[in-house]
């Protein structure tokens, strides 16, 4: 019993002069972080030190367990970087995400910090936890300097990530048309496809960088390939407005006739967005101005209280999708093409209708002039005028109710409910309101019921 007095003042002994390192580590770790974080390369090499100290504050993780070489990385500071790899940094080092110096040099796009992350010999094909590589990250994010230097020290072309992307494929989605270019010098696959179905040439559609998507094309890119739901390059160029790829992919021969999803074909989509090159190329291949869409693939999904699904789309004409868009242009174009001003869709709504919803005066006087009359209704007696009057306001608006008054609109007409325009409006915005009473100031004494 006499003894363990002493054992326990000898274990508090022994357990004091194990905290004092690691004390004075930690004061080291301090200094490092704050001198990092005042970006000062003169601070950071005095709070590392020399020797043997130096590497162990070099490689000491720091409050989150990033390497202070990780965090010098974050700066963007090519000194910090310097002063620690003269240190002794360990360039392997990886955070909990398998995130290292390279990868994050990379992210951040310096490429005189990548270039000094080599030469120190940091890996070139050590991936995070998802399998994304340095030669992704770079060719995503930094310039084509720092691809071509991963690429000298035999970085691997063609490593995939967990998601099957490879480099070029990271290079496309972003539109970096020079690291694309380094890429596809290395030989990287053009026509590669993800488990989801998605080639590089995709992605680059994805990114609206049509350059991008001629480079690939040029060197080889399948352009009949079909991704997801058997999508075609062509849909997927006009699903993400890359106009000019799009316009590429008609002139080498893509379907210009098929549906996509939504029931469209591509010169609905080209009309509605008022894309006057794409439309002509569409009619020199071939395409019909009359073609109506088809039903939509698309399945809505809502829940109970929250909504319900929009109405079935009635089959449609490009020219009713240009009026309805407000494409005065693009209405005039396909008009001169051939395409039938005179069409009416299974509700009844006719051009002037149609382009009554397009928030464009000049789509809605070439309407009028095309299809004649302003009275017009569709199958639940909604006229031009109700459908203003009950919409919201619109910087267009007033000319609009003009060039309907002009034509003899009528502002007393009931539609299916037995109301007027004069009573939609009344009962709306009190913008509307106040633009409408502007054009039409007196209300009629009854209700007036037009026939056609």
């Amino acid at each position: 019993m006499r003894k363990l007095p002493t054992l326990i003042l000898a274990l508090i002994l022994v357990s004091i002069l194990a905290l004092m390192p690691v004390s004075a580590l930690a004061q080291r770790a301090e200094a490092v972080a704050q001198a990092i974080a005042d970006d000062d390369a003169a601070a950071l090499a005095a709070a590392l030190g020399h020797g043997r100290n130096a590497s162990i504050a070099a490689n000491a993780p720091l409050g989150f367990g990033e390497t202070p070489l990780a965090r010098a990385v974050e700066t963007q500071d090519p000194a910090l970087v310097d002063v620690l790899l003269k240190a002794g940094a360990k360039t392997d080092r990886a955070d909990t995400l398998g995130g290292t110096p390279l990868l994050l040099a990379c992210e951040r796009g310096n490429g005189a910090i990548v270039a000094a992350l080599l030469e120190a010999g940091a890996p070139v094909d050590q991936a995070s936890t998802d399998g994304v590589t340095p030669l992704a990250m770079c060719a995503r994010f930094s310039d084509a300097g720092a691809v071509s230097a991963l690429l000298a020290r035999r970085a691997a072309v063609e490593s995939a990530d967990v998601r099957g992307q490879t480099a070029l494929m990271w290079a496309a989605s972003a539109g970096r048309l020079a690291a694309v270019s380094v890429l596809l010098g290395a030989g990287a696959d053009v026509n590669r496809v993800t488990p989801g179905g998605f080639t590089p040439l995709f992605f680059a559609l994805s990114s609206g960088k049509a350059d991008v998507a001629s480079a690939l094309i040029a060197a080889g890119a399948d352009v009949k390939h079909r991704g997801p739901e058997n999508t075609s390059a062509l849909q997927l160029a006009l699903y993400q407005k890359n106009w000019d790829a799009a316009e590429q992919l008609v002139r080498l021969g893509a379907d210009v006739s098929e549906l996509d999803r939504q029931g469209l074909r591509p010169l609905h989509v080209a009309a509605a967005a008022g894309q006057a090159a794409l439309i002509a190329g569409l009619l020199e291949r071939g395409a019909d101005p009359d073609a109506l869409s088809g039903p939509s693939k698309i399945t809505w999904v809502t829940e109970a209280n929250f909504g319900m699904p929009p109405p079935p789309v009635q089959p449609t004409t490009a020219l009713m999708m240009a009026a309805k868009a407000g494409q005065a242009d693009a209405m005039w174009q396909l008009v001169r093409a051939g395409a039938d001003e005179h069409f009416v869709d299974g509700a009844g709504v006719n051009l002037v209708l149609a382009a009554a919803q397009g928030q464009n005066a000049a789509a809605l006087a070439l309407a009028l002039d095309l299809a004649g009359d302003a009275n017009a209704a569709d199958k639940t007696r909604t006229t031009a005028l109700h459908m203003l009057a009950g919409g919201p306001y619109f910087p267009d608006l007033p000319g609009m109710l003009r060039l309907l008054a002009g034509k003899g609109a009528r502002a007393d007409v009931p539609d299916a409910r037995g109301k007027t325009a004069l009573q939609t409006a009344a009962s709306g915005l009190a913008t509307v309101q106040a633009a409408f009473h502007d054009v039409f100031p007196d209300k009629p004494t009854a209700v007036q019921t037009i026939q056609h």
